[in-house]
């Protein structure tokens, strides 16, 4: 048989053939990327969510032109939404304590994100990302021109990477998360591969996600874990008293469902209406609070409820339940809670575990949790337990609510799985203050 060997015209072709593809996927993308652009215009006339995504991104290169100038250093960092913005919080927030010189740009790319923090005090502009074409990509990296960017867990936007490393402008992951079904670790992938190729780092939170990025041929990879674990147990040290949540609670055990879906609350809701005890009270803060859809929930629960929004008028102590029909509370509410049930794993995705974890309140999941790796770590350290039915969910609840031992035990384990899991922000800013100048 005869031996193949690669001259150097062979490698040329297999460079060529390399670069086609390439060039062909990276053609195609923008293609599909102009015509999505397209499509959600059109659906934005008949959606309010969609109109918010295309028309607040109408405003971002204004935002950013009345702020920044040529000569600002800037430093920039995007987050995809809220829950990102608060692996990000910590870091941002020690940014702007180091380098008070420098212009703080902070992007989002969901409403969910950014319709709660524009207001966020220290970054000094909050806008959308504009959407991933050449051009704006090209616009929004000269108007801008960070010394550095800051990509939070993941969002790989290939004209917006390639725009960077044509910059050679310092790009870092924190709070990464990779995992082996993604497109990077598929045969079809090379051209995704390629876009990680304009990251100087990468911070990630497990040793997984470092294993295959090194399968690929990354090495510029550390282990950090992940910055929320400082982002929540800051919560902790603040002040998160709430005189409603004490006068509320009177000498009753507190059972707390956040973020809570519909197939939640209907195994919620008839654990509430069927329970006989009086040593415990609910609140209950649904992921959706459109107004229908509270008063809904509130007349499905049989015992005595009020309303966050109705406070004033109702006496709150005599309650059984309370609905929060606001946003922006839950955190602090989870302060009060001696059992949490966080909402999602039934349905779309499970919400943060580890808002409730820093309390120590023993804390109920629904059973689709796998992708969610402090929820995995937790289940199996015993802090939190997941539930299949409304049968394994009575069980458990009631377990929690009649046995004070077992209920601090499962919140040690989950408080102690925050302070123990601490750090990574200061490992990602011993990297990031060697990198900007002052």
């Amino acid at each position: 048989m005869n031996k193949i060997i690669k001259t150097p015209n062979a490698l040329l072709g297999v460079f060529l053939c390399r670069f086609v593809i390439f060039a062909s996927m990276y053609f195609i993308y923008n293609i599909i990327a102009l015509g999505i652009q397209i499509f959600l215009s059109i659906v934005a006339l008949f959606n309010k969510k969609m109109s918010l995504f295309i028309d607040g991104r109408k405003e971002s290169f204004k935002k950013i032109e009345d702020v920044i100038s040529s000569d600002d250093k800037t430093i920039w960092v995007h987050a995809a939404s809220l829950g990102e913005f608060e692996q990000g919080r910590p870091i941002i927030e020690r940014l702007r304590e180091k380098f008070s010189n420098h212009k703080i740009v902070l992007t989002f790319f969901s409403p969910s994100g950014y319709e709660v923090q524009k207001n966020f005090k220290e970054a000094d502009v909050i806008c959308y990302l504009p959407l991933d074409s050449r051009s704006n990509a090209r616009k929004f990296i000269k108007t801008v021109h960070p010394e550095i960017a800051i990509f939070v867990k993941y969002e790989f936007w290939p004209n917006l990477l390639r725009e960077l490393e044509r910059k050679n402008i310092e790009t870092i992951l924190v709070s990464g998360i990779f995992r082996k079904e993604q497109v990077f670790f598929k045969w079809f992938g090379s051209w995704m591969r390629q876009s990680l190729q304009s990251f100087s780092y990468f911070f990630v939170q497990n040793e997984n996600s470092k294993q295959l990025l090194n399968t690929i041929g990354f090495d510029n990879v550390a282990v950090s874990g992940d910055t929320r674990f400082d982002r929540v147990y800051s919560i902790k040290e603040q002040n998160s008293q709430l005189d409603f949540m004490i006068n509320f609670k009177q000498d009753k055990t507190i059972f707390v469902a956040g973020s809570s879906w519909k197939e939640d609350e209907s195994i919620i809701v008839d654990y509430i209406n069927g329970s006989e005890q009086d040593y415990a009270k609910f609140v209950i803060a649904p992921h959706n609070i459109n107004t229908d859809e509270i008063k809904k929930l509130k007349e499905s629960i049989h015992k005595e409820t009020v309303l966050y929004s109705e406070l004033g008028n109702s006496a709150i102590e005599d309650a059984n339940v309370m609905i929060i029909d606001t946003i922006g509370l839950l955190t602090k509410i989870y302060k009060y809670a001696d059992v949490a049930y966080v909402g999602g794993a039934f349905a779309t995705g499970l919400h943060n575990v580890l808002e409730p974890a820093t309390f120590g309140s023993a804390i109920i999941i629904g059973p689709n949790y796998n992708k969610f790796n402090e929820a995995v770590e937790l289940v199996k350290l015993g802090g939190c337990m997941p539930v299949q039915n409304y049968t394994e969910f009575k069980e458990i609840l009631n377990s929690l609510l009649s046995d004070p031992v077992l209920r601090t035990k499962k919140g040690k384990i989950a408080g102690d799985y925050i302070v123990n899991n601490t750090g990574a922000t200061k490992m990602v800013f011993k990297y990031v203050i060697n990198k900007i100048a002052l």
